[in-house]
């Protein structure tokens, strides 16, 4: 999917399926109707057996300055993979290989992590986003997946997908406003989830429910779907624990080196490892997300704006993740807000400029008037 917009590009490409996957470079590994498994290791490391898979270089557009990577994958006891990125850029220069993820959906054989102080000339690795330095494009990028598991195991790990979104956006403080749909409002029944039911409990996965607003926004999501943890899975929390499937979530999209639940490929990871088809990208307005949601995908939009800046919502964020579950009549968006202390606070109307402006817009204005980062239109895509 590419979309562009005068200088800008949005670019996800996905490979997925064995035809896919043979159109890479896999050592040690083998493309079969499930995915991507380990076949015969080309090495060992620190007592782990691996294989690795090599993307043919993907070519956005425009070029790009940020890319996000995603990917769907099984990883039984004993197995772990790591994803990683490189780039050509405008000068014809190759990066060196990028970390974006040591990824395993459990927690018990390796801490699930991004790898902070990668910088260099080229570019920077901030948690779960490559940006190209000041002034490099990157006109080509690969992108790598090792698979691992335990020496003397049978396991292996199973890559059904991997892509990435790579993406050149204008410095843009205003968004013009889509025009509204009239042919009628419409909602999905996405279960809702109040984040600060957990306030002050399992403090240990980034500090708690009051900053579970990805967490909880995933679990509605895969919830919505029919899918998410089952009682077994469920068994390690107090049998009086509320909304259970939120806690779990945040357990195991908990990144050990960002200390947080809010690594947007880490929430994907997860809902992915319920059997859904899951992604992290752009879109381009507010038009483009209402035909997602008309078609019966909620999507799980992140904002940042000011306390004054968001009719409703009484709170400010540098960074918030809310579902889109439709829109009224005029063309207001309804979310289902994590930012509640009760299931019935969490669905919001928020009024569509608004709305638009604090997803859509790269540049902002925090409380003192500093110049800040905006999400410039994030999404999950979670579908069957």
């Amino acid at each position: 999917m590419t979309r562009t917009r005068a200088a800008e590009t949005i670019d996800y490409h996905e490979t997925r399926g064995p035809r896919g996957f043979l159109r890479g470079k896999p050592r040690g590994l083998r493309a079969g109707e499930q995915g991507l498994s380990i076949h015969e290791p080309v090495g060992t490391v620190s007592g782990f057996e691996y294989g690795y898979w090599t993307c043919e270089p993907r070519v956005p557009a425009s070029g790009a300055t940020e890319l996000i990577a995603s990917w769907n994958a099984r990883t039984p006891e004993d197995t772990w993979l790591r994803v990683e990125a490189a780039a050509r850029t405008r000068d014809g220069e190759h990066t060196r290989w990028y970390v974006l993820a040591d990824w395993a959906y459990g927690d018990r054989d390796i801490r699930r992590t991004s790898v902070a102080g990668q910088r260099d000339a080229h570019g920077s690795v901030d948690v779960d986003t490559l940006a190209a330095a000041p002034g490099v494009t990157f006109v080509s990028y690969r992108l790598r997946v090792t698979l691992h598991r335990r020496e003397g195991s049978r396991a292996t790990p199973t890559l059904t997908a991997v892509g990435a979104m790579a993406s050149r956006l204008a410095e843009r403080f205003e968004v013009a406003t889509s025009e509204p749909q009239r042919d009628g409002g419409f909602e999905l029944a996405v279960p809702r989830f109040a984040q600060y039911v957990h306030r002050g409990r399992f403090v240990e996965y980034g500090g708690g429910g009051e900053h579970w607003c990805s967490p909880a926004a995933t679990e509605m999501v895969v919830e919505y779907w029919g899918k998410g943890p089952s009682e077994r899975e469920l068994s390690w929390l107090p049998s009086d624990c509320p909304d259970p499937g939120v806690v779990h979530a945040a357990r195991h999209t908990y990144d050990y080196a960002y200390q947080g639940t809010g690594n947007w490929p880490f929430n994907t990871a997860y809902a992915a490892h319920y059997g859904l088809n899951a992604r992290v990208t752009r879109l381009p307005d507010l038009a483009e997300l209402r035909r997602h949601v008309a078609s019966g995908v909620p999507v799980i939009t992140s904002l940042s704006f000011r306390r004054d800046e968001l009719d409703g919502a009484g709170y400010g964020s540098a960074g918030h993740l809310m579902v889109v579950a439709g829109f009224t009549d005029s063309g207001d968006v309804i979310v289902n807000d994590p930012a509640g202390e009760t299931a019935d606070a969490v669905r919001r109307v928020y009024p569509r400029a608004q709305f638009e402006t604090a997803w859509q817009r790269t540049r902002r204005l925090d409380d003192e008037g500093r110049v800040r980062p905006g999400p410039g239109g994030i999404v999950y895509l979670i579908t069957p």
